[in-house]
């Protein structure tokens, strides 16, 4: 007589083994949805950035990612950058004019138009009530659902109730 005998149970050590290649797989996927969550992020904000840094000055390209990264350690790479200008002047938010360089061929300027102001203007007050409101998540008081309040639901003559 024979008994199959489940290969899980005659190999545990392969068991758990096979569990964390699968924790590893779901790691690198969190890692690389995260990845990505990141970089639309980015790509949101890197238009109000732009904006900015051209509300002070004319700029070319690379110089405009040099104004943008400063003397910091984040990276920004052309690939993102000249979609962004590209998309910025179709909608007339900015403009740009041809200067010739002494250093190699002439270089695009690009400069904010008067509509450009208004949309950064806007934008940036939109984005500081973002930035008020995450910020303020953390400082809440009672951000545990135990400490909120209970709230008393009060009902007119004639509201009704349904079940959905």
């Amino acid at each position: 007589m024979y008994f199959r005998i489940p290969y899980i149970t005659m190999y545990p050590v392969l068991r758990s083994g096979f569990k964390n290649v699968k924790n590893r797989k779901n790691s690198k996927y969190k890692e690389k949805k995260m990845d990505n969550k990141i970089k639309q992020l980015r790509k949101g904000i890197f238009e109000l950035i732009i904006l900015g840094v051209l509300q002070d000055e004319s700029h070319y390209g690379y110089s405009l990612i040099k104004e943008i990264i400063g003397d910091t350690d984040f990276s920004i790479n052309e690939g993102t950058i000249y979609p962004i200008l590209s998309r910025l002047s179709r909608e007339g938010l900015i403009s740009y004019d041809w200067v010739e360089s002494p250093q190699g061929p002439p270089r695009k300027y690009y400069h904010l138009t008067q509509e450009g102001k208004v949309t950064f203007e806007t934008l940036k007050k939109e984005f500081d009530n973002l930035v008020a409101l995450v910020n303020g998540i953390q400082s809440r008081p009672g951000k545990n659902i135990k400490e909120l309040p209970e709230k008393k639901i009060v009902m007119a003559p004639g509201d009704m109730v349904t079940g959905h």
